[in-house]
């Protein structure tokens, strides 16, 4: 039997984007929380992840009162392109779509989020060991972990938020047979590096050598994303060979400078459902991964964050657990909606370029739909309405 040592209203499992913003929602509307993050605070803030905030989590923000977590190293102002074959083509979103959409450094909100969570009295527990969730189908679970100090601890709850990403205790918590795993591989990986160049550029590129993406991560540093085969390994890119490759897909010279960090990701979208079972709810990717070519991880773990945080809110306040109910169905509606836009602008922009992937018929495919979005205005409506969020 559980001693618990504290008790709260919801227990955040993750101190990640998700976590932190839902406790700041839940903190200014006087619900108590509790956040457990199995890593330092160094380390959790210095953690290199994508940072594009499109326009609706930047309003977003801006409802809750939340501007400030957006300012610092953020980069709004940030030069972008597209590329073909070497040809730039002019961009031409709707402005009043995309107009609030800001490049922030995933590590800078972070940081953000976590000032104004502590600041504001907020109860945030780091290098919280051996996380375990209990009782979930009670009217009180818990989270039980090893304190830095090495001392048991246990919360209970009314509540549990799983923000703890794709790897974590809290989706791994939910008994067998109770979630559905919807997947597909796309069938090519990115090489992904993270560069120490200033980041005042962002882009992609189609080529018949591969895709190719430059985007900033702050004021001097640069992720760098080039198309490679699954078999690919580590030791067949050296860092000169990056550069060079990244020239002839752009059809120029990129900024180059020291590489930090290189992997390799395989592209892939997974959906878990339900995104909820008994007193846990999970969020961001511990529910459901898209691809990076999307540029949606982040802001879907922002609308499972607002829709968890007024379900709670209005349970707290008026008794009504209606919302609650929905979290699930409510979500994945959103889920699935940019589970299928990543489907389709990742397959058409890897389409578009090297045809040893799809064949030369879906080459010409891909590169047709291109050419619809800028030369038909309805095309370039809708996907300005997708890359800003507000579909």
């Amino acid at each position: 039997m559980v001693q618990p040592s504290d008790q709260t209203t919801v227990v955040i499992v993750g101190a990640g984007v998700a976590g932190l913003t839902l406790g700041n929602f839940l903190r200014r509307n006087g619900v108590g929380c509790v956040i457990v993050e199995k890593n330092s605070r160094e380390y959790v803030e210095q953690r290199q992840r994508a940072g594009t905030v499109d326009a609706r989590g930047v309003r977003m923000y801006r409802a809750w009162g939340l501007d400030e977590v957006l300012e610092g190293e953020s980069l709004p102002d940030v030069a972008g392109g597209f590329w073909i074959d070497g040809d730039e083509l002019p961009i031409d979103l709707d402005d009043e779509d995309n107009k609030d959409s800001i490049l922030c450094p995933q590590q800078i909100l972070v940081r953000n989020l976590t000032d104004v969570f502590l600041r504001e009295g907020g109860d945030l527990r780091f290098q919280a060991a051996d996380v375990t969730l209990g009782d979930l189908d009670s009217e009180h679970p818990f989270v039980r972990y090893r304190d830095a100090g090495g001392a048991d601890r246990a919360v209970r709850c009314d509540f549990i938020a799983g923000c703890d990403g794709d790897r974590g205790v809290s989706r791994a918590s939910i008994p067998a047979g109770v979630l559905t795993r919807y997947s597909h591989e796309y069938g090519y990986a990115w090489l992904s590096v993270l560069a120490a160049v200033p980041g005042t550029s962002a882009g992609m590129a189609i080529h018949s050598r591969g895709l190719a993406g430059l985007i900033p991560r702050g004021a001097n540093a640069s992720r760098i994303y080039l198309q490679i085969p699954l078999d690919a390994t580590l030791e067949q890119w050296p860092d000169e060979r990056i550069w060079s490759e990244l020239a002839a897909r752009y059809g120029s010279p990129r900024e180059a400078g020291p590489i930090i960090t290189k992997q390799i990701v395989p592209l892939r979208s997974v959906v878990h459902e339900p995104m909820a079972h008994g007193r846990l709810h999970l969020l961001g990717d511990a529910a459901h991964i898209v691809p990076p070519m999307s540029a949606k991880g982040i802001n879907l773990a922002l609308n499972d964050a607002e829709t968890l945080a007024r379900a709670v809110i209005e349970k707290e306040r008026t008794g009504d657990s209606t919302l609650l109910g929905r979290y699930s169905e409510d979500c994945l509606r959103h889920v699935w909606n940019y589970q299928a836009f990543a489907a389709w602008i990742t397959d058409t922009m890897h389409d578009a370029g090297d045809p040893s992937y799809a064949g030369e018929f879906r080459r010409k495919i891909a590169r047709a739909e291109l050419q619809r979005q800028f030369a038909s205005p309805t095309a370039n409506r809708l996907f300005g309405e997708l890359t800003s969020g507000v579909n």
